[in-house]
């Protein structure tokens, strides 16, 4: 037995080591692997973002700022929906050239001004990183928001958001703005306000330390430019014909409500760029989460705006059920990351509710607002800031309480009251320096042959004109 079992163990041993060696052999690579990626992944980890994250984020803030470049088609198509046949080309005109120089601008001060990092001159108010756009050193472009992103792509992103701020105040001046002016005027708007008071919240200013809350721009991009449209406005005065002296409002219809509805579906397109790239990074939880809020407050702002308009006026007004959308998404926009579904619905369904009577209450002070730009960014951009004070959140700040809702308001008052001033300021400078506004002749002929000596539709036109003058003799 004994002899046996000293046979054995060595046999027994020979067995195993064989099997060990095809195990290893048949394993060990796969295993081997699988521990070599374990630990990338934990130094990764460690590091705070993995290479396909970086990719994938970086992917996702460029796609979202396209989309967000797309909306400026939606404007463009909107606001010569809404206007008269004879101001398309000035319309289009000035929705071009406003991007050209958003784009501009911002990477020459405005990224500077808006996120001024340790630059700042008078703490959390007035701050600049130098002129122009750079990476700085080398490796600051990956290094750039923790690994995150790149600094190119927030830029990009970035920029989108600048020439956004800007188209809000075409359509509310339209038909009635002479063109050079116009660009004088909004130029200081885009290249210096707008980034000022941006950085009080994105850039880390006193209004971030204090605790306002605004995640993609209800008040910071929607209000300021509907606060300097509405400056303009009020030196400008009404189109001819818009208000009667016995106080009647004229309706002055526009011209192709196909191309006012295709210029909202491009918007409501773009603003899951606007709002989903906010979120700053491709994660799928906070990325899905603002996607359906937007969703939910766009279709449920259409759908009460078009009701209230009904009860209202007694008809089925397909320009208040338009308005109605971006009214739910203007609304959204301040806490789409932190609303659950319920809570989306009912701030876009208040924010359509309000757009009807916003309108109806410019029109009744003589406020003349061709697209309902006012409206729309202005009145429920402040509605969207301090919803983010009313309604319950995911818990990712205190939300839903006074204090909130306090700083909330310090945020949209001090924003407004900022705008207002360098806009009205503005506004007058150049109405004293090269005029403001078209004569009357022009303004009835149309500003497509006065700024611009072409027409959209000249086969159109030159009938129009034809009868025009006909009806004068």
């Amino acid at each position: 037995m004994v002899g046996c079992k000293t046979i054995l163990r060595p046999g027994l041993g020979l067995v195993m080591g064989v099997a060990l060696l095809v195990l290893l052999a048949g394993v060990s690579p796969t295993w081997a692997q699988e521990t070599a990626e374990a630990v990338e992944a934990a130094e990764e980890a460690e590091a705070g973002i993995s290479d396909a994250m970086f990719t994938v984020n970086n992917l996702w803030i460029m796609i979202a700022g396209m989309l967000v470049f797309i909306m400026h088609l939606g404007f463009a198509t909107l606001e010569t929906g809404l206007t008269r046949s004879k101001n398309t080309v000035n319309i289009l005109f000035k929705n071009t050239t406003i991007v050209c120089i958003g784009i501009l601008t911002y990477a020459l001060i405005g990224f500077s001004l808006m996120y001024p990092g340790d630059g700042w001159g008078i703490g959390g108010i007035l701050g600049w990183a130098g002129l122009g756009v750079s990476a700085g050193e080398e490796g600051q472009t990956i290094a750039y928001a923790d690994g995150a992103y790149t600094y190119w792509s927030d830029f990009f992103f970035q920029a989108m958001f600048a020439a956004t701020a800007a188209t809000i105040v075409s359509g509310a001046v339209a038909e009635r703005i002479k063109l050079m002016p116009f660009l004088a005027f909004i130029t200081p708007i885009v290249a210096l306000s707008y980034p000022i008071t941006g950085s009080w919240q994105w850039g880390g200013g006193w209004l971030a330390e204090m605790g306002f809350y605004d995640f993609a721009g209800s008040t910071l991009v929607h209000s300021v430019g509907a606060w300097a449209a509405l400056a303009a406005v009020v030196v400008l005065g009404p189109r001819l014909g818009k208000y009667a002296k016995d106080g009647t409002v004229n309706p002055i219809p526009g011209h192709s409500l196909p191309m006012a509805a295709i210029g909202v579906f491009l918007l409501w397109f773009g603003w899951f760029g606007f709002n989903g790239g906010s979120v700053l990074s491709a994660d799928a939880a906070g990325v899905s989460l603002v996607l359906v809020t937007t969703s939910l407050a766009a279709a449920a702002g259409g759908l009460v705006a078009a009701g209230t308009a009904y009860v209202v006026n007694k008809n089925a007004d397909l320009t208040m059920a338009l308005n109605g959308i971006l009214a739910g998404l203007v609304s959204i926009t301040a806490g789409a990351d932190l609303m659950s579904p319920v809570d989306a619905i009912l701030i876009g369904a208040i924010g359509g509710a309000i757009v009807v009577f916003a309108v109806l209450a410019f029109d009744k002070v003589r406020i003349d607002d061709p697209v309902g730009a006012i409206s729309v960014h202005g009145v429920c951009g402040v509605w969207g800031t301090l919803a983010v004070g009313i309604f319950g959140a995911q818990g990712l700040i205190a939300t839903g309480s006074p204090a909130q809702l306090g700083f909330q308001l310090v945020g949209i008052l001090s924003i407004m009251a900022f705008t207002l001033v360098v806009a009205f300021a503005c506004a007058i400078a150049v109405k004293a320096l090269l005029g403001f506004r078209v004569d009357a002749a022009e303004e009835t002929e149309g500003l497509d042959l006065g700024e611009h000596e072409m027409s959209a539709y000249p086969d159109f036109q030159r009938v129009y004109i034809k009868s025009y003058h006909a009806r004068e003799i």
